[in-house]
């Protein structure tokens, strides 16, 4: 009697202990987080690419279990696409949820000062699923842009450096549809008034602070220098902005722009054509395009940087007290220059 009692607690034991271990397997931390934290299922791939994944990135050990309780949970047949988060300590019950109700982690996506649509479709496709090819495609297909009163020269008027959220699976129209959206928002009825009141567009004031953007960092500039171009807009004159050559030659590593550079066949060189280039030359930041917004009114028609190299300008209402400014402001480069050639080692 007491044999058969013993071996029916054994029994009872192993039972328990079974039971205890497939409780671990299911509920218990046995989840590894890939190094890079994330775990991406790409559009169209079914619930064996899936599996076969998980099991290469050594996420899950066992597929005999994980098979279960996706069975269990339905999603052999619910797979979605997304970027997921696979936390330290994760039970395989709890992933095959998150897999199941598509629980991404969205991205934060940092947009700041972008020069081209180029480099902006290679942003998107080196942070979300969609690659630079079908970003640029989008960009340049005027059938896209229509419905949003855009031509592909203008379309990154709609792009206003911030930090937003996506989705990483989301397709260049969903991606292009919000920065929009948040584009409208930015354009509140106060900055609309404030453009009209130098009677200049929503998009006139952004490809200006495009201008702005380049030619300065200094925040206590940035309202001067608009002025100076609004002035030379206003009197017919031509802008002649520097960064405007440096666009139509793509080539923004220029350090001084020479007298041969001005003639560059370009709609959007500035020396050669009347008014704002065609479309902005850079993505302003917020700071940018409000110093645009309340830039203050002036005089000014002409700027040179201060000889003390402060990064700050000289501003000048004619072109006498101007080329006063820039001959101090060459005189000192000069100095700089000769110095610099006197302490070459021989």
């Amino acid at each position: 009697m007491r044999k058969r009692k013993r071996t029916g607690i054994l029994i009872l034991l192993f039972f328990v202990i079974i039971i205890v271990f497939f409780a671990w397997k299911l509920f218990g931390p046995v989840v590894t987080p890939p190094s890079e934290k994330y775990f991406y299922i790409y559009t169209g791939e079914d619930y064996k690419k899936v599996k076969d994944s998980l099991l290469a990135k050594k996420i899950i050990r066992s597929e005999m279990l994980f098979d279960q309780v996706s069975k269990y949970a339905h999603y052999t047949n619910a797979v979605k696409p997304g970027r997921y988060k696979i936390e330290e300590g994760m039970s395989l019950v709890n992933l095959v949820r998150m897999l199941k109700a598509g629980r991404q982690a969205p991205v934060a996506f940092v947009i700041n000062k972008i020069r081209t649509k180029e480099e902006f479709a290679k942003k998107i496709g080196a942070n979300f699923e969609c690659d630079s090819l079908s970003m640029i495609s989008f960009l340049d297909n005027t059938d896209s842009l229509v419905k949003y009163n855009l031509d592909t020269n203008i379309v990154l008027s709609a792009v206003i450096p911030n930090t937003y959220t996506f989705l990483w699976n989301n397709t260049p129209s969903k991606i292009f549809k919000k920065l929009f959206g948040e584009q409208q928002k930015f354009w509140t009825p106060k900055r609309k008034q404030e453009a009209a009141s130098f009677h200049l567009t929503i998009q006139q004031v952004f490809i200006l602070a495009s201008i702005v953007e380049e030619e300065t960092n200094k925040q206590d500039d940035k309202g001067k220098i608009a002025s100076v171009y609004y002035n030379r807009m206003m009197a017919g004159m031509k802008l002649a902005a520097d960064p405007t050559i440096k666009f139509a030659m793509r080539d923004f590593a220029l350090k001084r722009i020479y007298n041969k550079y001005l003639s560059y066949s370009s709609p959007y060189n500035t020396y050669l054509h009347e008014g704002l280039p065609p479309g902005p030359i850079c993505t302003p930041s917020i700071k940018t395009i409000d110093a645009v917004l309340n830039m203050p009114l002036t005089n000014y028609l002409y700027f040179v940087a201060k000889a003390d190299f402060s990064g700050y300008s000289n501003f000048a209402n004619t072109y006498t007290e101007h080329m006063v400014n820039a001959k101090n402001y060459q005189q000192a480069l000069d100095s700089i220059i000769k110095l610099k050639q006197q302490n070459q080692p021989l």
